[in-house]
């Protein structure tokens, strides 16, 4: 069986919900309308089989396949699926003659790639000829942001078109939908009875699936199936058979893709915010969501250093004891740990005056020749380097009632430079005041000598 076939040409009992309820046209497609509404580009484009090459990029059961499948159906064009799982180079090149063959015959192709983010660089790079000269048009599908998962030439030469998860609304649209639908849907009372599902179940379901209509329609499923009918025919859906289908909520998360990276990102910023409630939001998403504990606990101790630094010092021992408590009890057990370090990091006062001081001492790095270490402050462990001058002139600063001198410990062309200003928050209020201390005692040493 094709890909593309429609539900009608699989047997309707046996194909899952999901599969039968496709829509059969774009009147049919639910959500999506920014991009779908009567006069919208891409639907002008799709009823007038005028596509360019283009890229579906959104989450799981958001509709990406489907409008594929929508437009095999509408275009004029041959139209040939392929899997980025299966195919090779060979089979890429194998196609790509197919398609030049029909161009040289006056018939355009449509080629639609399923999860184009798992074609290597290689496998990108032997489409993108074919897409250049106009032998084909590419229509590819992705969960991936396709700024990383396609190669810029590639990238260039496409669309894309961004899909966003349904919303509550559109679920329930397609549930009840697949309520009432006796051809496709679970409408028929002769092999499932009646059905009787309350609003606010529906509603539970949809708010499960997260704007996947694939999860949502699984689960409707498996709701009636798990449902035996009564002694008159009626199926009645309970509270109790649905907890027992929905033993998780489904989360979308990928550890190795952008969710992972907005999620953290999320988190982050909600610290730096001093939103406490948003930090525990986004850290409980991210491990409920399978994320790894540790790699949370290691980016709330960058956020100690990186937002809070000084104005804390507290801050980074709470998070270092986080990542040990984590390393210690394992999960769920170490989950409030996090959260109590997130919490904790939330409400410190902050200050990126440490961060900012350590970009100054990367910029001159970069920009600012090595210098060797002054004479002075080398240790002059051998009779040589004591004639070379190592150590001479240092000022042990022991040796003062100050504790301090105003021997410079820069390089001869940074000095005077400021790195470290602390601000007003918290502690480097403290600290602000003794480093004010601290200059004023090395020009007063400097001014006795």
């Amino acid at each position: 069986m094709s890909l593309f076939s429609t539900p009608q040409a699989t047997s309707a009992r046996l194909a899952p919900l999901a599969e039968r309820m496709r829509p059969l046209s774009l009147d049919e497609f639910v959500g999506q309308e920014h991009l779908l509404a009567p006069g919208r580009p891409l639907r002008v484009q799709i009823d007038q089989d005028q596509l360019s090459s283009l890229v579906f990029w959104g989450p799981p059961g958001c509709g990406k396949t489907t409008l594929a499948r929508l437009i095999a159906q509408k275009t004029r064009a041959e139209f040939l699926p392929f899997s980025a799982v299966t195919a090779g180079i060979a089979e890429v090149r194998r196609v790509m003659a197919q398609a030049e063959q029909a161009r040289l015959h006056g018939r355009r192709t449509i080629v639609f790639i399923d999860e184009v983010h798992r074609f290597n660089r290689a496998q990108q790079d032997a489409f993108l000829p074919w897409v250049e000269q106009g032998s084909i048009v590419l229509i590819g599908a992705t969960t991936e942001n396709p700024s990383f998962a396609l190669i810029a030439p590639l990238l260039s030469r496409v669309r894309v078109h961004v899909l966003y998860p349904l919303s509550l609304e559109n679920l329930l649209t397609l549930l009840r939908r697949a309520l009432a639908d006796a051809a496709r849907g679970l409408g028929d009372t002769a092999v499932y009875g009646t059905i009787e599902i309350a609003p606010e179940l529906l509603e539970q379901i949809a708010l499960y699936a997260s704007g996947d209509a694939r999860v949502a329609y699984n689960i409707l499923e498996a709701a009636v199936l798990g449902t035996r009918p009564d002694a008159s025919g009626r199926r009645r859906i309970t509270e109790g058979t649905l907890q027992s289908v929905l033993e998780r909520r489904l989360l979308r998360y990928d550890r190795a893709g952008e969710e992972h990276y907005n999620l953290i990102s999320a988190l982050h910023k909600s610290v730096r915010n001093s939103d406490p409630d948003a930090a525990l939001y986004w850290l409980a998403r991210m491990l409920e969501s399978g994320e790894d504990p540790l790699y949370i606990a290691r980016r709330l101790i960058r956020m100690a250093s990186e937002d809070i630094g000084l104005a804390d010092p507290t801050a980074l021992n709470v998070a270092v004891a986080a990542l040990e408590a984590v390393e210690h009890l394992g999960m769920p057990e170490g989950n409030l740990a996090l959260g109590q370090a997130a919490v904790y990091l939330a409400l410190a006062p902050k200050s990126n005056a440490l961060y900012v001081a350590y970009g100054r001492v990367l910029d001159d790095l970069r920009q600012q020749p090595a210098e060797p270490v002054p004479l002075h402050l080398r240790n002059p462990v051998t009779a040589l380097m004591r004639e070379l001058g190592y150590g001479q002139d240092y000022k042990y600063a022991h040796d003062y009632e100050e504790k301090t001198t105003d021997m410079p410990c820069l390089p001869e062309s940074l000095q005077g430079r400021r790195y470290y200003e602390p601000q007003g928050q918290g502690y480097e209020q403290s600290l602000r005041k003794r480093l004010e201390e601290l200059r004023r005692l090395q020009r007063k040493t400097r001014g006795s000598e």
